[in-house]
């Protein structure tokens, strides 16, 4: 996901008693002029008293984007299940992806965790703690229906789009291909829409969420699903383990008791169980 340069930072309602958004400067106070750490239940710190403040990058549906004034999908709703646990509500803070892949956002104070369909890399590890993995994601050859390109093998030569500072964008890359580089999911599918590029290389989940209007099924199809191997994980700023354990629980209990797959099914279509049957992260 690209850096976006000269964005306002915005604080997003996440829950359905606070709709609508307001623009902030930053989130690091406590609302009172201070900007003293507070504690949620169980000892876990947080940066601001009475919610747990996430870092992401939108739009990025199916695991969130803006519906009707509120930030919604799949991880706010994995999230949501942190906050309860800690006895707080969650809010919502829109940052250039770059800000908090980075553990510049989650060191500033800026957010107490991140949750941006983010794939777990050693180079990303570096800079962040992340959860165990809550999704296995898998790259899809997005293409017009009419461009005749069955795979990603017919991808060469081809003009391609890929989301900026993605594991995508790396995948195309690694391979061979130049892809030119969109700020948002929604700009690199418009991209594949407007005829600015041939095919795209992005997330699966992403895609099939956008396939299942039946205009968009109507006229473009998932020429090839790669398997990469990639992970999705939440972070935590280095050593912040009370709420990495803290997310990492909900995640487990939420598989356990049926809510994963619930909320899997209404984000993001048909359960697949393999995307539940992540692995641990190793520590």
């Amino acid at each position: 996901m690209k850096t976006t340069f000269g964005r306002r930072t915005r604080i997003l309602a996440a829950t359905t008693a606070t709709a609508g958004l307001v623009l902030v400067a930053g989130c690091s106070s406590d609302g009172n002029g201070g900007s003293a750490t507070k504690t949620a239940a169980g000892g876990v710190e947080v940066v601001k008293a009475g919610q747990l403040t996430t870092c992401t990058h939108l739009p990025y549906p199916p695991f969130q984007s803006e519906i009707d004034g509120k930030v919604q999908g799949f991880d706010v709703s994995l999230i949501d299940l942190v906050a309860e646990d800690l006895g707080v509500k969650q809010a919502i803070v829109d940052q250039p992806f770059e800000n908090f892949k980075t553990g510049g956002s989650l060191n500033a104070g800026q957010c107490d965790l991140a949750a941006a369909g983010m794939t777990i890399t050693e180079e990303r590890k570096k800079n962040v703690d992340f959860s165990d993995p809550y999704f296995e994601a898998t790259q899809a050859v997005l293409v017009d229906k009419k461009s005749g390109i069955s795979s990603f093998a017919g991808l060469k030569g081809k003009k391609v789009g890929a989301q900026a500072q993605t594991t995508g964008e790396d995948y195309a890359k690694s391979k061979g291909l130049d892809p030119v580089s969109f700020e948002s999911s929604d700009a690199v599918i418009n991209g594949l829409r407007t005829g600015q590029v041939q095919a795209v290389v992005i997330d699966y989940p992403v895609v099939q969420g956008w396939l299942k209007d039946k205009a968009n099924a109507a006229a473009f199809e998932v020429a090839e699903q790669i398997n990469t191997g990639e992970q999705y994980g939440f972070t935590v700023k280095k050593g912040n383990d009370k709420l990495r354990d803290a997310i990492n629980k909900a995640i487990k209990d939420a598989k356990a008791d049926g809510t994963y797959k619930k909320l899997y099914e209404q984000w993001i279509g048909p359960y697949d169980e393999s995307a539940a049957s992540a692995s641990p992260a190793a520590s």
